[in-house]
Formats: C-alpha cells, structure tokens, sequence
C-alpha cells in the first residue's frame, strides 16, 4: 500500500505504476474499471462491497470521497492499494477537498483502464440529474441506490425522467430473488394473471419496482397494500382466470409459497450482502431492457429505450447557486417578499 498525501493527479498516476510494477501479475486482466462515488462515512461499507465484487470481476477500483467543496483550499489525498486488503483489484482510494472535489475528472479520467468498459456507482444519494456528475458521464453503466434518497420512491420517478440506456438501481437488483421465485411458479401452468396485491411500506422501492415488473410483463395493474409493520416487501399474491391463487410471503430468509390445490412450500429469500448484489449488476455492461420497461411502467413514462445512451456533461455549481440563492433571500427580506 502506498499513502500520498496532499498530493497531484500525476503523482498518483506514476504510484500506481510503480506499484502494479512490483506487483507483477497480481492485477491481471482487468475486465472494467469501476469509480465508486461514496460519503466519508460510508467509505469501509463500499471497499467492502467493490472486494467482493472484484473478486467476480477483476477491475480497477476507483474510489471518490468529495468532502468540504466550500473549502478555499484544493486537497487530494489518495492510497493505492495492488493486490491487497481490497482483494484482486488495482485500487485507488482519492479524498478531494475544496473546489477540486467538484472536478474530480481531472485525476480519475489518467486512472482509467485503456479499452475496457466503465462502471459508476453512487454509493450515497443519487444526483437528481447524472449528467451534472461527470464521472456518471463517463461511464458506460450507471448504478444508483434509491433507497439512500429522503423519498425512495420518488426517487425512482427522477430515474425514470433522467434515464439513459446503461442506467440501473440497486433496488431492482434487490427483487431479481423475487422476480425468480414468481416467474418460476409459472413453469407448470400457462394461466392468465387477472390481478395481484403487493404488500409492503409505502416508500419502499422494491415493492415499486416490483408493481412496474409485473405490469410491464402481465399487462395489469398491480395494487399496493400498504403496511408499517415491516420494513421492507413483505409479499405478493397473484390471481389468474382459472382461479387459482399464487402467493408468496417473506418470512425472514425464507418464503413461503402457498398455491390453491397444492402443498405450501419453504422456498429461500435471503437478503444478500451489498457486495452481491453489486456483483451481479457487473455481470451485465449493456442496457437492461427489462428494468427500463419496469421503471417505465412503475413511473408512467414512454419511450426509456429509445434515448441516447451517451450522456453530455451538464455543469453546474452547487456553491454558486447557494450564493444565488442566499441573495434572493436578502434581497427578499424579513417579510420573505422580494417586493
């Protein structure tokens, strides 16, 4: 591992050099590069996840840690680790300070892997806009977390409006278990699905998602049962024209099948671990059609499939428009009229 400290792009650039050099062929055969935009706070929780990822996926790590942006003063710290506690992977792990935070292109664009494809992921709050970050610019797969937004849900809405081929969210990784479990209670009957009710918390995602999917592929309209008692999807029942009755129930890291005229059965539901579920989001470096048809569907959107995928880069100020901001409120005064 190698520390720098108060340092320039082209530094790190000739350490990681220097390291892979006497790494030998540690780090071999990188299949993407992947930047990794994450809180402080957050910073062990996305090395841990991008480790086991990278052990699926050998690529070079990118981490981006942008704090204090009001900052009169530029800092990049950064360590590079080959082939060490961040697994098979070339990391680099950059904290950026003061405006340079904002530019944070500037010392990630010489870090990228020649001729392989890009992936970004937003560990932390999505932008509401991607193309203001460019570093999601840049990327040829975006994957966001809607549920770090205050509202999740409405959170999706804003994917759905500022989607691009390439984009995903990690609340659809989350019900690919589902999605399996229910497509594969139709491997013996070809019966028609009339209606289905999904039980789950108002703001939960996934639940969201779920109601687009089941739209998307079955054409009907799902409904949402709302409930407080459980923190996250709790199930989904499923009626067809024959009359049988299809449904699951999460009952911690199982799920309980239950269909008219058949045995109920224990099938498995875990919750996989961050790193997972990140990995198999790597799996794929294409457009996903079928979360762009269920995110169009849940968000009453058209057309998601038919947009460009490559992004232009949008620059905005966040420290400008706050002093725009604070001289409108002067200007408006005590009585919060601007006259």
């Amino acid at each position: 591992m190698i520390g720098l400290w108060d340092t320039t792009g082209n530094e790190v650039v000739k350490a990681l050099a220097a390291e892979r050099r006497s790494a030998g062929g540690v780090a071999s055969g990188m299949a993407l590069t992947l930047i990794v935009v994450v809180d402080e706070k957050r910073v062990r929780e996305a090395e841990a996840a991008a480790t086991i990822a990278a052990a699926a996926h050998p690529c070079r790590l990118l981490v981006v840690v942008r704090s204090d942006i009001n900052g009169e003063r530029n800092r990049l710290d950064a360590e590079i680790v080959v082939g060490g506690r961040l697994g098979p992977c070339e990391a680099v792990v950059m904290r950026m300070s003061g405006r340079l935070a904002l530019h944070a292109e500037s010392v990630v664009m010489p870090l990228l892997v020649p001729d392989v494809p890009v992936v970004t992921w937003w560990h932390s709050e999505p932008p509401d806009e991607i193309a203001t970050d460019f570093l999601g610019v840049v990327a040829d797969r975006r994957i966001t977390d809607t549920a770090q937004a205050a509202d999740p849900v409405e959170a999706l809405h804003r994917r759905a409006t500022d989607y691009a081929p390439g984009d995903t969210d990690l609340a659809w990784t989350r019900i690919t278990p589902w999605r399996t479990l229910v497509a594969g209670a139709f491997d013996t009957t070809a019966a028609e699905v009339t209606e289905a009710t999904i039980t789950a918390p108002p703001t939960d995602p996934t639940a969201a998602l779920m109601s687009g999917w089941l739209r998307a592929r079955l054409g009907i309209s799902p409904t949402l049962r709302e409930t407080t008692e459980f923190p996250r999807m709790r199930s989904v029942e499923l009626r067809c024209a024959n009359g049988d009755e299809l449904e699951l129930v999460r009952e911690g890291g199982m799920a309980t099948f239950r269909r008219t005229g058949q045995n109920e059965r224990q099938l498995p539901l875990v919750r996989r671990p961050l790193g997972d579920e990140l990995a198999e989001e790597l799996r794929r470096l294409d457009a996903d059609q079928i979360y762009s048809q269920s995110l169009e569907a849940m968000a009453g959107e058209s057309g998601l499939d038919d947009r460009p995928a490559q992004r232009v880069h949008v620059w905005r100020d966040p420290i400008a428009a706050k002093r725009a901001e604070a001289q409108v409120g002067a200007h408006a005064g005590p009585g919060g009229s601007a006259g």
